[in-house]
């Protein structure tokens, strides 16, 4: 390439830079997580040269868009400059950026997926006090006067978190409701469906995903 466009397409990479507080190359290198080479060459205008990742990472570390970045930068490419492969050009640059979509999907139901497994292992992480813990701050309520009174204001956060997971409990403990098998199990006595029981330890459930029954005991009448 001409003199003229390797200073043009290093002035913009420049202007770029300066914008995010980047000095240089090997910067923009350890902060892209690219070797200085894809870099080169896009300041070469061989854009179309350097792989998705490497333009995905670099245009992220400079805070635009993939597409406005290869578009800026194969502007000033040799190929963009020759007529007769202006089409080859245009497919190559539809390509990258189908080639970009279609990784930006997979990435965000890759994250999709990771985040619905740790929430997964998080609640089995904490089964036992997801059981337990609503029928000892009923406990609590009922007597005040208990050493755990002062615990149940700490564990406020873990509640909050399970909400913006959209867990939500099912029924109260010491509450007296129809039963369901669907949501309910016995842990002593019998019970027809609809017959009163009364809830000893709550169940979860987690949008329409049921987590933990509740479990309950017939009401004597």
């Amino acid at each position: 390439m001409n003199q003229y466009s390797y200073e043009t397409n290093r002035q913009l990479l420049q202007d770029l830079m300066r914008q995010v507080n980047i000095t240089d190359i090997y910067q923009l290198s350890t902060i892209a997580g690219v070797p200085r080479l894809p870099i080169i060459r896009i300041q070469r205008g061989l854009i179309l040269n350097v792989s998705v990742g490497a333009i995905a990472r670099i245009a992220k570390a400079l805070n635009v868009s993939m597409d406005s970045f290869i578009e800026t930068f194969s502007e000033q490419s040799p190929i963009a400059k020759v007529e007769p492969q202006v089409s080859e050009n245009s497919d190559a640059l539809a390509a990258c950026q189908q080639e970009y979509q279609k990784l930006q999907q997979e990435m965000l139901q890759q994250q999709e997926f990771l985040e619905a497994e740790f929430q997964k292992s998080s609640l089995e992480t904490i089964e036992s006090w997801l059981l337990q813990w609503p029928t000892a701050v009923m406990a609590v309520h009922k007597n005040p006067s208990l050493p755990a009174a002062r615990l149940v204001a700490l564990v406020e956060p873990v509640e909050q978190l399970l909400k913006k997971w959209d867990v939500e409990t099912i029924a109260r403990v010491g509450e007296k409701i129809p039963y369901d098998p669907q949501y309910h199990q016995l842990i002593k006595g019998i019970a027809q469906i609809g017959e009163v029981v009364e809830v000893r330890y709550v169940g979860y459930k987690q949008e329409d995903k049921l987590l933990y029954k509740a479990k309950v005991s017939p009401v004597m009448s």
